[in-house]
């Protein structure tokens, strides 16, 4: 859903150049673009009964992987997920069906005392709070040298401070809102979570007008204390530094 034209569109094609038959589910957060994208696709000159379009929750997508016809997954999506396709196709019965699996991960960047720290605070803002967040590319975990932590770090904050979270329509705002109210109360637990276990170093600051209607999440860093703490994917605007 956070890429809800490209990657769809990208899986769709690739299979169907392939030589493929293809039904196309996408992530229920965004069923409107798929439409419009198959719509378009079929103007083209795809043949109907070559792509279709199913709308529908992860009870829709079992149920197509458990098909007996399914000859092969593409997804993009989580870990959890993902095991579970994988796990529904090794069940089945007959010939071996090719699962091809795009999932989350931790993504690093390490900093030490040569990096220049201008340069460093404009990428982690744009690569950690871009897009809310809300890409499997988007920076989860910052590891900077110790000697130079403290004047980062204090950059850092002052960037975050400059941010403006709202509405996507205006030209001043840097970061919107997240996707549904599931991803928000994820983001709420994993903060409460962090406050005991690690240290919130800093939030951005939200205008309460601004973000009333809509599920806005201030961007924040939070300082680990151990590498095990973080155990997953946490996607949104949230930082992890050690």
């Amino acid at each position: 859903w956070n890429f809800p034209l490209a990657i769809f569109t990208g899986q769709v094609v690739a299979a169907l150049m392939a030589g493929n038959a293809v039904i196309a589910k996408p992530a229920e957060q965004t069923p409107i673009i798929a439409y419009e994208a198959v719509k378009i696709m079929h103007s083209a000159g795809v043949p109907a009964e070559a792509l279709q379009l199913v709308i529908g929750g992860g009870e829709i997508g079992a149920a197509l992987v458990e098909h007996k016809h399914c000859g092969g997954v593409a997804f993009t999506g989580s870990n959890s997920t993902a095991s579970l396709i994988n796990r529904a196709l090794a069940e089945k019965n007959g010939a071996i069906v090719p699962f091809i699996a795009e999932t989350g991960g931790l993504n690093v960047m390490m900093v030490d005392s040569t990096a220049l720290p201008e340069q460093v605070v404009d990428d982690v803002i744009m690569s950690a709070f871009g897009a809310a967040g809300q890409r499997c590319s988007a920076l989860r975990l910052l590891l900077i040298q110790e000697d130079v932590a403290p004047h980062i770090l204090e950059m850092l904050q002052g960037a975050m401070a400059d941010l403006t979270v709202g509405n996507t329509l205006k030209i001043s705002t840097d970061v919107g809102p997240l996707i549904d109210s599931e991803a928000h109360a994820m983001l709420v637990h994993h903060r409460e979570k962090m406050d005991g276990i690690g240290e919130i170093i800093c939030a951005a600051p939200m205008d309460k007008q601004e973000t009333q209607k809509g599920y806005f999440f201030a961007p924040t860093l939070c300082r680990l204390k151990r590498f095990e703490d973080l155990d997953q994917e946490i996607f949104g605007p949230f930082l992890h530094v050690m």
